[in-house]
């Protein structure tokens, strides 16, 4: 039988591995490739970290009396790495402190960085040493310097207010209220949100809009009414996108090439991983073949013999190294919110996500011609 955990934790780990060794010695800006669009080396570091502790956190949070000596240990291992990478990247003394506060883009990785906080308050957010908490609240306060244009950006304003306040810090509950606000003017119908007034196809719904979304009135239903009163359609419509990804997996697990920032890779299921790590799937939708498709999509893509290059780090590209698919605003950085597919790494191994028995995913039941529900629409 397939130990579909330690698959993924592999994956994972291999991932965000060169980021998070380079940087708990204070060596991330030194090694990091930064040659690629070298226009955006500034803000790279806190790309490559931010991107890659809001895929890991779950993990870390993960309660460690439920896994096998051997995960035990690596995790362990790293909730303690992670800790100090957090002191490296926020302490203004560090040879790797990074910019939080200049140029527009940190605003969008401090607030992946806050994601990863409020993913694990109990492994991260609590446990930081005090030192540490004061240089991380500091940095995130840094990033409140950059205006958030209207679009997905005011929810990296809010998930920074929201960091803050799993720190128990100060926090803007406005700067969350006018995200959430905003969006539910932005409702496009079908579990979709348009990016500002306008609806791109693109995958930032799964990226950016909807996990931050969830999360945000999830984190402070209890704090505001208002808020409180989101909490239902936020994550019904969130639920109805899941489905929409799940159906996107084809039988050989790819999927579609749309929109910007694909070489995101499989950062495209960010909202389905969340799913499935919140138990918000919609009926018909069994867990264990959710795990199918997605392990398809992560073995196709990491199938491709020039997805890192010769030092681990990952290379632009969705099926191996392909540079022109990559805008101008992406960089080595950039790609680490692949990570955000391993997000069911924070359930435990008995969950029946992990546990329960093979089964086909939709696209692949479909195409062998099997039977599964018709589709819905959701107002």
């Amino acid at each position: 039988m397939t130990n579909y955990r330690k698959e993924w934790l592999n994956a994972l780990l291999t991932i965000v591995s060169p980021v998070l060794n380079a940087l708990e010695k204070g060596e991330l800006k030194k090694t990091m490739p930064l040659s690629f669009h070298n226009e955006r080396a500034e803000f790279a570091p806190l790309e490559a970290f931010g991107r890659s502790m809001t895929g890991l956190a779950p993990w870390l949070e993960t309660d460690s009396d439920g896994l096998d000596e051997e995960e035990r240990a690596l995790q362990k291992e790293y909730r303690e790495k992670a800790l100090r990478c957090i002191e490296m990247a926020a302490n203004p003394s560090s040879p790797d402190f990074m910019v939080f506060d200049r140029g527009g883009q940190p605003l969008v990785d401090a607030a992946f960085l806050a994601h990863g906080i409020v993913r694990a308050q109990s492994a991260l957010g609590a446990a930081l040493p005090s030192k540490t908490r004061r240089h991380l609240a500091d940095a995130l306060r840094s990033s409140r310097k950059i205006a958030a244009c209207n679009s997905n950006w005011i929810f990296f304003s809010a998930m920074v207010e929201a960091g803050l306040y799993v720190l128990g810090e100060p926090y803007d509950i406005m700067r969350v209220l006018y995200a959430l606000r905003a969006f539910q003017g932005w409702y496009k119908g079908d579990g979709v949100y348009g990016d500002g007034d306008s609806f791109h196809f693109d995958y930032y719904n799964s990226f950016v809009i909807q996990p931050m979304y969830v999360d945000l009135v999830k984190l402070f239903a209890g704090e505001n009414e208002e808020i409180a009163g989101m909490k239902e359609s936020v994550i019904r419509r969130a639920a109805r996108y899941a489905s929409i990804l799940e159906r996107m997996i084809g039988p050989e697990g790819s999927y579609p090439v749309v929109g910007r920032s694909i070489c995101y890779r499989f950062g495209v299921f960010h909202m389905l991983s969340q799913a499935v790590l919140q138990k918000e799937l919609e009926d018909g939708i069994p867990p264990a073949s959710v795990r199918c498709g997605l392990s398809a999509v992560i073995r196709r893509v990491m199938s491709a013999k020039d997805m890192f290059d010769e030092k681990g780090w990952l290379l632009p590209g969705v099926y191996g190294h392909q540079p022109e698919l990559a805008e101008t605003y992406i960089n080595i950085g950039s790609l680490y919110l692949c990570s955000s597919v391993f997000l069911p790494l924070g359930l435990a191994p008995s969950d029946e996500f992990w546990s329960g028995a093979d089964e086909d995913w939709s696209g692949k039941k479909v195409w062998s011609g099997g039977h599964i529900g018709i589709d819905h629409a959701e107002d």
